[in-house]
């Protein structure tokens, strides 16, 4: 056996090797998800006593779903989460691009030193802010119990990563020579921004608003600390309700996670072929 065959017979087994690796670790990752899926639509007893079998002793079951909704009051705990990530998304989106546009197009000193804030704010743990952050808002301004004040800091907490990913698509992937011709054509600055620079951002766009979108959807620790009312919760908050000291409903825990992850589920799906795309066109040249 030539070298060329033995080079390409260690390609194939190396191929191979990777590819059982990668399976491996992909069903570890879908393993909590399989698990969810196929304890839904069993009985609490059968749950317990057998979490990993496909089917319960007492057969399939669609109970779990009507009862989570009842005792978690879906329907409005939906809309909660729906408005509060739907606005905080969008918001971040604008402002983020925005602010990122004028960084990238304006050589101020002044801009230079808002963009190193915001890249130097990130590496900050909220858990520092937290305390601090409640209090004020609390206990000084007293504007906690407020969807408006919630989706106002999930845009505060997102607006420097999203910024940072702007400013690197916005320098990298649009043409200084666009604007200029949008320029000589009598278009002003927003208008320029509107219809050139903004719907080259796509990709981008895209990007964020995934990462976002998740991240506001599923998140507790936030919510938890600004909404008090129970009218006011969102589906993260909600789902503590089949928590108890002594027991634990599994059966209404995995309908309840299932019935949360599937929106922010849907949405993913849609928009999985721009994430590397727009990965990829917010890296920052050097």
């Amino acid at each position: 056996m030539d070298a060329n065959a033995q080079a390409a017979q260690k390609k194939k087994v190396s191929h191979a090797i990777m590819m059982i690796v990668l399976v491996a670790v992909f069903f570890l990752f879908i393993f909590p998800l399989i698990l969810v899926i196929i304890n839904v639509f069993k009985t609490k007893a059968d749950i317990t006593s057998n979490p990993l079998a496909l089917i319960g002793a007492h057969g399939f079951t669609m109970e779990n779903f009507p009862k989570a909704m009842e005792k978690m009051n879906f329907l409005v705990v939906f809309k909660n989460s729906l408005i509060v990530t739907v606005c905080a998304t969008v918001l971040t989106l604008l402002v983020s691009s925005m602010a990122a546009f004028v960084i990238v197009r304006n050589n101020w000193k002044a801009c230079n030193l808002l963009f190193s804030g915001m890249v130097a704010s990130m590496v900050i743990p909220f858990q520092v802010l937290m305390i601090p952050l409640v209090s004020l808002y609390g206990g000084i301004f007293g504007v906690l119990n407020s969807r408006i004040t919630l989706i106002l800091m999930h845009v505060g907490f997102s607006a420097s990563m999203a910024t940072f990913m702007f400013h690197g698509a916005i320098r990298t992937n649009v043409p200084m020579e666009l604007e200029e011709a949008a320029f000589i054509d009598g278009c002003t600055r927003w208008q320029t921004y509107w219809k050139i620079v903004f719907p080259l951002l796509k990709p981008t766009i895209a990007t964020v608003a995934i990462i976002d979108a998740m991240a506001f959807w599923n998140d507790y620790l936030l919510p938890s600390l600004v909404l008090g009312r129970k009218e006011l919760y969102t589906i993260p908050i909600a789902t503590q309700v089949f928590y108890g000291t002594y027991s634990t409903d599994m059966g209404l825990v995995m309908a309840a996670l299932l019935l949360a992850m599937l929106p922010i589920l849907i949405l993913y799906l849609f928009l999985q072929r721009y994430i590397v795309e727009g990965v990829t066109s917010g890296a920052v040249k050097g």
